[in-house]
């Protein structure tokens, strides 16, 4: 057991969070490379290891053997390097949950390439920033005509890019992913010398999914997967062998987090579900059917599960539900631990690192806290002058001692922007504008982005708070609270509201909510504005466009 992990870990097991955090380390070899050394060397000791179990809504279904991984990448690293690709060379990979995914990405790592895994929503305009802010060399995408046509646009403004590859389908001017490969031989010599890759080196760009202007290049080395140890091992808490499922998207961080790399380096079963679209019951029935033992999702999934009939699902096989993406509201994890027997447990990060805090094993999940901070990342609550706030207290979530000691998993820096890089990590500490809150038993509270924080007749009113309030009422599915102008205020509290199944806007219901929240928390936090909409903006990564609202609201 944990064979991979032993190589990398002086100490597996703990016996407290205090434990953990004091003596948990990670040995990063010199020259670390997830394809040979996660991959191949499972399937090295334990050939028939499953790796992991796809399907999709058409009704197939695959197993794939860690062997079948480790061939299925080499064939592939081999056409790839007849294409071109090499050390230092980048692709951009557009594949949702398509199991090429996961090979392809296997391979460029072994070829010491670095991946841009983006998602189905990028547009003609997306594609060509990205593909010239990185000079990206090879696309390859799944068979979707929307995706396809966007790529085919664009193009003719992406000079850098030399191949087009189809994952699943045939299409005119692209490259079958299938024919690509299939002549090619299923062994790949792992590169020496120059053409062999260090810890330090590029594997992977995620373009961040901002609210405005242009997304920054967030760079990973090739020991990013060993940060997601903790993410996987300890938060999620995969089990070797077993089925770990996280709904996400191949285009998004939270796939890194919760589909490959921890999970791999755990020895665990990646189940793979390519839904066309999130249908909630659909999504409970094949939680149920294929008899998961661990379970990841957004809190809004959560939420929209939870308007189903959940307790008619036998869902005793997850032994750990686990959520991150974007603050996981009280209400929610008290109606599905009453509904299946199970809290969620709250894990909180950014595309720019692994798991930061977490609701670990050893510390019992406390409803609205997103737990306590990782080992290894120092994170600390600092205020503007970069001194650490007292219980109780607002403060910037920081991971800190960087001179000291950089830790794996967290990024090295924006692609082409030094200047960025410089202000980012370039000192002791990383600042990521999020802002929190610390009890006294050391539990770490979300208030909300720096730039989101609401001030109102001199009250600073983490918007949060507010939401956590209002999903309490049974009529509130989602919600987003924003800054709205007022003439005499300044600013007030608005709530933008995507209903429950059975509510219809009206004035009376407005004047309950408003109740609702003043006698859920400070009377002065309650929404003067409500509106209803039928969904929320989000980002490409499914966060919450609050400065889109605010901005459609003349405030920013």
């Amino acid at each position: 057991m944990d064979y991979i992990l032993k190589k990398y870990l002086p100490r597996i097991e703990f016996d407290s969070y205090e434990d953990f955090v004091e003596n948990f380390r990670i040995d990063v070899p010199e020259a670390f490379n997830f394809g040979f050394d996660v991959v191949d060397e499972w399937a090295r000791v334990q050939p028939e290891k499953r790796a992991m179990l796809w399907i999709n809504d058409a009704g197939e279904q695959r197993t794939f053997t860690f062997t079948d991984i480790s061939r299925l990448s080499n064939k592939t690293a081999n056409a790839l390097a007849r294409l071109g690709i090499g050390k230092g060379d980048v692709v951009m990979c557009i594949l949702r949950r398509r199991w090429e995914y996961w090979v392809v990405a296997v391979a460029l790592a072994k070829l010491g390439a670095t991946i841009i895994p983006a998602s189905l929503q990028l547009t003609k305009k997306d594609i060509v920033f990205r593909a010239n802010s990185a000079n990206v060399k090879t696309m390859v995408c799944v068979s979707d005509n929307y995706v396809l046509t966007q790529v085919e646009e664009a193009l003719p403004e992406s000079p850098t890019i030399q191949n087009v590859i189809i994952a699943a389908g045939q299409r005119e001017g692209w490259l079958s992913f299938d024919e690509l490969i299939a002549s090619e031989s299923d062994v790949f010599e792992r590169p020496v010398g120059n053409a062999g890759v260090t810890s330090k080196d590029t594997m992977l760009i995620y373009f961040t999914s901002g609210t405005t202007g242009n997304p920054k290049a967030v760079m990973h080395n090739f020991a990013h997967p060993l940060g997601h140890i903790i993410t996987a091992k300890y938060w999620q808490q995969v089990q070797e062998d077993k089925l770990h499922m996280s709904v996400t998207d191949s285009g998004w961080a939270k796939f890194g987090w919760g589909k490959i790399y921890g999970q791999w380096l755990s020895g665990a079963s990646i189940f793979t579900y390519d839904m066309n679209k999130f249908i909630p019951a659909k999504l409970l029935q094949v939680m149920q059917d294929y008899e998961l033992t661990t379970f990841c999702a957004p809190p809004t999934m959560y939420r929209f599960m939870l308007q189903e009939d959940v307790a008619s699902y036998d869902l005793s096989s997850i032994q750990n539900f686990a959520t991150a993406g974007e603050p996981l509201n009280a209400e929610v994890t008290i109606q599905w631990e009453k509904l299946t027997g199970k809290k969620i447990r709250e894990g909180f990060g950014q595309t720019e690192g692994p798991v930061l805090l977490a609701t670990f094993p050893w510390i019992e999940p406390r409803p609205g806290s997103m737990g306590k901070p990782s080992p290894l990342l120092n994170v600390k609550l600092l205020d503007e002058s970069g001194a650490e706030v007292p219980e109780g207290e607002e403060g910037a979530i920081c991971v800190t001692g960087l001179r000291e000691a950089y830790p794996p998993g967290l990024f090295v820096g924006y692609y082409g922007n030094d200047e960025a890089t410089r202000e980012s990590v370039g000192g002791d500490y990383y600042n990521l504008h999020d802002m929190a809150w610390r009890d006294s038993d050391g539990y770490c509270f979300f208030v909300g982005r720096n730039d989101d924080v609401i001030k109102c007749s001199g009250y600073r009113i983490g918007p949060f708070e507010v939401e956590s309030a209002l999903v309490e009422h049974p009529a509130v599915v989602e919600c987003a609270v924003t800054a709205a102008p007022d003439p005499i205020r300044g600013k007030v509290v608005k709530a933008t509201i995507v209903l429950a199944k059975g509510y219809e806007p009206s004035d009376e219901l407005v004047r309950e909510l408003q109740e609702h929240v003043k006698h859920t928390t400070a009377p002065y936090k309650y929404p003067r504005i409500v509106e209803f909409t039928d969904e929320l903006p989000k980002t490409i990564g499914g966060k919450i466009k609050r400065k889109l609202i605010r901005t459609n609201d003349g405030l920013d």
